[in-house]
C-alpha cells in the first residue's frame, strides 16, 4: 500500500486548474492552423486567427483564455493500492480548487441553483472517481464553462432509431445550438449505458485530443461523418459562417439495455480545457 499525502493532491489540483485556464492544448492550436488554411469563408478565417491570437496572449501573459473559467470538473483514477494520508481525498480536491481559483485570479462560477448565491470559492468541485489497478493517482482537471454546457442534452432514443437516428440527433442538436456554445466546438458523445452513464461517457469523450479517433473502425467512421455533417451546417466560428462549426466529434460507446438506446451530447466550446497529472 502506497501512501500519498493530501497536500500533494491539493497542490496538483491547484496547478492543473490554473494551467488549464491559462494554456490551451497544442492539439487545438494546431487544428486552428489547419482550419485557417481550409475554411472557405474569409470571415471565418479571420475569426480563427483572432481565436489563435487570444490563446497566445493568454499563454504569454498568463491570463485566463476566457472570462468563464468554468465549474471545476475533476476526474480521478484512483489506484487500488493507494492510501491518502494527512486528509480526506474529497476535501483535498476541493481545497486545490479553492486555492487554484483564488491564486489564479479565476472567476468563481459555482452558485446555489435556487438563490443563485455564489459559493465564493468555486467549490464544491464536480468529482468523478474510478478505481483502477496500481499505486498511483491520475487527476484530470476539466474547467467546464456554462455556455457550451447549456447546449448539452441527454436523450433516450428508441432502439429502432439505430445509427442514423443517433447521427441525426447530434447534428440537429448542434444546428439548434447555433452560435451559443462559441463554436468551433468539440462534441463529446456518449452512447449506451444508462441515463446517467451515457452523460458520463459524453463528458469523458471530451478528454481526447483532436484527431484521436475511437479504436473501433466503424465508430471512428461515424465520428468523421458526423463531424463533416456538422461542418456543412454553415454556422462557422463564433456563428459568422463558414465550414468550421466543430473541430472534432468523439464517441464513447458501451452496451445498454435491450429496450433502450441512451444518447448524450456534451458540447464544449473551442477552449477545450483539460490538463492531467499522475501522482
Amino acid at each position: 500500500m502506497r501512501e500519498i499525502q493530501a497536500d500533494k493532491i491539493i497542490q496538483t489540483v491547484r496547478e492543473l486548474l490554473i494551467d488549464a485556464n491559462y494554456h490551451l492544448g497544442q492539439d487545438i492550436v494546431d487544428e486552428f492552423d489547419r482550419r485557417i488554411q481550409s475554411d472557405e469563408s474569409p470571415v471565418a478565417r479571420e475569426v480563427l486567427k483572432e481565436l489563435k491570437e487570444n490563446v497566445a496572449i493568454a499563454a504569454q501573459g498568463e491570463y485566463p483564455i476566457c472570462q468563464d473559467t468554468g465549474l471545476a470538473v475533476v476526474f480521478v483514477d484512483m489506484g487500488q493500492d493507494v492510501h491518502v494520508v494527512g486528509g480526506d481525498l474529497r476535501d483535498a480536491i476541493n481545497e486545490g480548487v479553492r486555492q487554484g481559483y483564488k491564486e489564479g485570479y479565476l472567476r468563481k462560477s459555482a452558485c446555489d441553483p435556487f438563490t443563485r448565491k455564489n459559493t465564493g470559492d468555486n467549490t464544491p468541485a464536480i468529482i468523478h472517481y474510478d478505481i483502477v489497478p496500481g499505486d498511483q493517482i491520475r487527476i484530470m482537471a476539466v474547467p467546464k464553462g456554462g455556455g457550451a454546457e447549456n447546449m448539452s442534452r441527454v436523450h433516450m432514443l428508441a432502439p429502432s432509431a439505430g445509427a442514423e437516428g443517433i447521427k441525426e440527433f447530434i447534428v440537429n442538436r448542434m444546428k439548434e445550438s447555433g452560435s451559443n456554445p462559441c463554436p468551433p466546438t468539440i462534441v463529446g458523445v456518449g452512447i449506451g449505458g444508462t441515463f446517467e452513464r451515457t452523460a458520463m461517457l459524453a463528458k469523458k469523450a471530451l478528454l481526447r485530443k483532436v484527431g484521436q479517433r475511437n479504436p473501433d473502425p466503424e465508430i471512428a467512421a461515424m465520428e468523421r461523418e458526423v463531424l463533416e455533417r456538422i461542418n456543412k451546417l454553415g454556422i462557422g466560428p463564433m456563428g459568422y459562417g463558414g465550414n468550421t462549426t466543430a473541430l472534432d466529434v468523439f464517441f464513447e460507446v458501451e452496451p445498454c439495455h435491450i429496450a433502450s438506446l441512451p444518447l448524450a451530447v456534451n458540447v464544449q466550446c473551442h477552449a477545450n480545457r483539460h490538463k492531467e497529472a499522475t501522482i
